[in-house]
């Protein structure tokens, strides 16, 4: 992507999050988004076909980095050494929460937030899928995931509607504690 194109979508990107912070996101109207991103229509549907794709796009660029293969070291917390077991992804996840509240908490008070935790939900199952490993077997790997998303995607939802007030480290210790050593992860 070159320099104008990554101008254009994160004006449309700040645009998007600027309409949210103002009404539903299903009363937004991609000319809304258009016209305070200051793009055309053409070059809006040529980054995001549907406003819901604008959501997904969002999505990602928030929680991306979590689910990489690949690690860096950022700002508020490194995960770029060592393994990941469940309770540091756990904790990763909530540091990227933490470090994107603006965004998350407007997408999480709004009516499109359904939307954004299936995508979370989708794009977790997809990074655990194969990582995850069971205890003693006896456990199918998609209910292990589907539990352990559903466990992470209600600590988010608790933890948002709460102001966020817990550390992420006391939060992911938490989630340890009640879901157990759910498990390690393989890279």
């Amino acid at each position: 992507m070159d320099r104008r194109q990554r101008k254009s979508r994160t004006a449309i990107f700040t645009a998007f999050n600027s309409l949210l912070g103002q009404k539903a996101y299903s009363s937004i109207t991609v000319q809304e988004i258009i016209d305070l991103a200051d793009v055309g229509r053409t070059t809006f549907y040529s980054h995001f076909p549907t406003k819901d794709d604008l959501l997904r796009e969002l999505s990602a660029e928030i929680l991306d980095h979590v689910f990489s293969d690949s690690l860096e070291k950022e700002s508020t917390h490194d995960f770029s050494t060592g393994d990941i077991d469940c309770e540091k992804l756990v904790l990763h996840i909530l540091f990227h929460i933490r470090d994107n509240s603006f965004n998350i908490m407007r997408i999480l008070t709004s009516d499109c937030s359904v939307i954004f935790l299936k995508y979370f939900r989708e794009r977790l199952s997809r990074y655990l899928s194969g990582r995850i490993e069971i205890r003693h077997g006896i456990v199918p790997e998609s209910y292990a995931i589907y539990v352990f998303s559903g466990g992470v995607i209600s600590t988010i939802e608790w933890w948002c509607a709460g102001g966020m007030r817990e550390r992420p480290e006391s939060l992911a210790s938490f989630f340890s504690l009640m879901f157990g050593d759910s498990g390690s992860l393989h890279q």
